[in-house]
């Protein structure tokens, strides 16, 4: 699945995160990069007023993040890249609760997902896999063990049994 996503639109949405935070930005690229582990997905965030010399786009492992200049917008920007897509945009999910960024993008075709849907998706995915992860394998036998086990067998072999 592909997104495009209207980054500080989606941060309030999302427990532990804040726009007051110093790293707000950085820590939902951070998300969307353990995100986008959990399947096939390009994510494409924005974000407006990137400081002077911090505007442009950056690539965290699956995620593509466009810091926009106090020049234009994240919206604008947005509108942009769909129209860039053109037919292709029907392949992708805009992700925002403004209704003029949704507006630009059901004119453009693509799907729409409210912010506060996405985050309540971004979270069941995540704890999803946190899951996964939790469920770790066996503990490994410890050389005392291969040991034992290997005597064992080796008794077993040469035919002498043992209750």
């Amino acid at each position: 699945m592909n997104y495009i996503i209207d980054g500080h639109n989606l941060i309030p949405h999302l427990p532990g995160l804040s726009l007051r935070m110093p790293d707000d930005e950085q820590a939902l690229i951070e998300v969307l990069m353990r995100f986008s582990h959990t399947g096939r997905k390009t994510l494409e965030v924005f974000f407006d007023g990137a400081p002077v010399g911090q505007a442009g786009k950056r690539t965290f492992g699956q995620v593509k993040a466009h810091f926009v200049s106090c020049a234009s917008s994240a919206d604008q920007a947005i509108r942009t890249r769909l129209q860039r897509l053109r037919s292709e945009s029907r392949n992708w999910v805009v992700v925002s609760s403004d209704r003029a960024v949704q507006a630009a993008a059901r004119e453009a075709h693509a799907q729409v997902m409210r912010a506060e849907d996405f985050a309540e998706l971004l979270q069941a995915s995540l704890l999803l896999e946190q899951g996964r992860e939790a469920q770790s394998p066996e503990t490994p036998l410890s050389e005392e063990e291969v040991q034992a086990w290997l005597e064992l067998f080796m008794r077993r072999g040469n035919g002498s049994k043992r209750d």
